[in-house]
């Protein structure tokens, strides 16, 4: 198994493991029920951040996230929360793209990306 996430202290601080693409579990509140919702998708670790990433707006998940940004990402064995945000910066999603695809064609296309800041639950 892959060591994504590194705890240290006693879980005061985690350390992403970069640049690495894998399948997790997201965890999202429903934006209308408030039930937990759960699917896998592709993610990529960068900067000390998770990165979840779609090519249009129409998913529940990337609904749910926006308007609860309070999420579970699990992977590994094991499950961390984390605040959920959209990244703005058109740079940063195509660096995004880039660890995720290896086929130039995917890495180009536009995306939203989703970037979740982990922390021990």
């Amino acid at each position: 198994m892959l060591c994504l996430v590194q705890l240290w202290h006693s879980g005061e601080t985690l350390s992403v493991t970069n640049n690495l693409t894998f399948k997790a579990i997201l965890t999202t509140k429903g934006r209308k029920t408030g039930k937990e919702h759960s699917v896998w998708a592709k993610a990529v670790t960068y900067n000390n951040m998770i990165y979840f990433s779609r090519r249009n707006p129409n998913s529940d998940w990337l609904k749910n996230a926006i308007v609860n940004p309070r999420v579970k990402v699990k992977f590994d064995g094991k499950e961390f929360s984390g605040n959920a945000r959209l990244v703005k910066n058109e740079e940063l999603a195509r660096k995004i793209s880039s660890i995720k695809y290896t086929k130039k064609n995917r890495q180009e296309e536009p995306r939203i990306v989703l970037e979740v800041e982990i922390s021990s639950v």
